[in-house]
């Protein structure tokens, strides 16, 4: 069975109520060119794209050879198409889950838990949280892409303890000014002053926070009206998020986080504790393989407030430095790596020329998954004597040690993403 070892998926989709509508979501326009016979619906979001073998979306195996079998079955029997490595560390199971998310409106306030205190929380709570692992992950932008990710400098949120009244009635005068006095002060006393203000402010009574958000609201609309300028007081981003989520604790959070706009190609990684929000856009998503997410925010679903403020890490730094930055691979320059500080996965960009027309995806000692986002080309696999037609949206599962040939008959070349594991 040594030819079964490259093959093509049919994924989940995941059709949650933040998702961009229709063939305006990159998630449907993927499926719609992977398959013609897929109908995308006009009015259903299409909000993510599940590549890998998570429980909740398990990927189908589309090869005639091969009977129905999702990919976490078909790992199950073929555990060495892990790679030695990667199926000794993570006790033979694909470490990541790879995914596509079209962001129409803003996800929830949340952090996803480390290790230790995924496995209480599940212990606790598992109809809240599904697995015991933690969820380190990193948002690679697709078209232009908007979020919020850790705490802002302290400098910019006493900024807005100063020019948004209502902001620093909701915190209350007593931690405004400790956190006032912290500036440029010792780390750990930032960070302590740090947590009272947000914990304040996440705790407060709902008629307290409804009030202040409505007279901030109102206030802001007015100056827009006006044509004043509020940016000092984010009012645009104020404004849009109140519009998708009225009344919500989680529009104060502006202030405190670091918002991000990435172009394509930049990516942001989330580790442990980090709290974050996705606002819009469309992006490729890499995460170890869990569905854990403590959320306070912003959402319609379980909020578990004490949980996030407990386990919160309250550094602030500049947003810049929760970009990674791609190297571009000194043996392939098609290749540009994403390698986070987690041994979980990474991902490989992989940017190939139009006056490139045969192209090898090289072997690795792990298994991947592929993503086609641009082009089309007949692929053919070391052990395989069959082809693969491969066009925008299809996905391959590549076994460890297995290269795949690329025949190009793209005039634009082509863009691909692949996830593996580095341990």
């Amino acid at each position: 069975m040594a030819e079964l070892r490259v093959f093509p998926l049919a994924c989940a989709v995941q059709n949650y109520s933040w998702g961009k509508l229709g063939q305006d979501s990159e998630v449907a326009s993927l499926l719609a060119s992977s398959d013609p016979m897929i109908h995308i619906e006009a009015g259903k979001p299409y909000a993510e794209l599940w590549m890998g073998t998570h429980p909740k979306g398990d990927a189908m195996i589309l090869d005639n050879r091969i009977p129905q079998k999702t990919l976490r079955q078909w790992i199950a029997d073929n555990p060495d198409s892990l790679g030695t490595k990667v199926k000794e560390a993570f006790q033979g199971q694909l470490p990541f889950l790879f995914k596509v998310l079209s962001v129409n409106s803003a996800l929830s306030i949340q952090a996803h838990p480390t290790k230790e205190l995924a496995e209480k929380l599940h212990a606790q709570y598992p109809e809240h949280y599904p697995d015991a692992n933690h969820k380190p992950e990193m948002a690679i932008a697709l078209t232009p892409f908007e979020g919020m990710c850790g705490f802002r400098p302290v400098e910019e949120i006493v900024s807005f303890l100063q020019n948004v009244p209502e902001f620093r009635a909701l915190i209350g005068n007593v931690a405004a000014e400790q956190l006032e006095r912290c500036v440029g002060e010792d780390p750990r006393g930032v960070s302590a002053a740090l947590r009272i203000c947000f914990t304040r402010m996440m705790k407060s009574e709902k008629k307290v926070f409804v009030d202040q958000l409505n007279m901030l609201v109102k206030r802001i609309s007015q100056e827009a009206d006006a044509g004043k300028d509020t940016s000092a007081s984010c009012g645009e981003l104020l404004l849009r998020l109140h519009s998708q989520y009225p009344g919500d604790i989680g529009c104060f959070a502006i202030y405190f986080l670091n918002l991000m706009k990435l172009q394509p190609g930049e990516c942001m990684f989330l580790g442990a504790n980090e709290p974050h929000a996705y606002i819009y856009g469309d992006c490729i998503e890499c995460m170890a393989c869990s569905d854990n997410t403590v959320r306070a925010g912003l959402t319609p679903k379980f909020i578990d407030v004490l949980t996030l403020c407990e386990m919160l890490n309250y550094t602030p730094a500049p947003g810049s430095s929760k970009l990674l930055s791609p190297v571009q691979s000194r043996l392939d320059p098609c290749v540009y790596l994403y390698d986070p500080p987690v041994p979980d996965f990474s991902v490989m960009r992989i940017e190939i020329p139009s006056s490139i027309k045969l192209y090898l995806i090289s072997a690795i000692d792990s298994a991947s998954i592929l993503l086609v986002v641009q082009g089309t080309a007949v692929g053919t696999s070391t052990a395989a004597a069959s082809e693969m037609a491969v066009r925008r949206g299809s996905v391959l599962f590549i076994s460890a040690n297995e290269s795949v040939s690329l025949h190009l008959s793209a005039p634009d070349g082509m863009l691909l993403f692949r996830a593996c594991c580095l341990v």
